[in-house]
């Protein structure tokens, strides 16, 4: 699980539609990724972090936490 990137993207108020259609896959798709049952691609994690973190460090966005 991806709970970093989860807990920011609730702190900036940015809706998972959001994140999907920047990296261009559905809703579903961008939940199965943010519980670990897929990967982030780079470039998929690059526009995320470019585009709503750029503050933050990749490490800790997409730090992977397992339950």
């Amino acid at each position: 699980m991806y709970r970093n990137l989860e807990a920011e993207m609730t702190r900036k108020g940015i809706k998972k539609k959001n994140i999907a259609a920047l990296i261009d896959v559905t809703k579903d798709t961008l939940t199965n990724k943010l519980q670990g049952k897929s990967d982030f691609t780079v470039s998929e994690a690059s526009k995320i972090r470019d585009n709503h973190f750029e503050e933050m460090t990749f490490e800790y966005l997409f730090k992977k936490i397992d339950n």
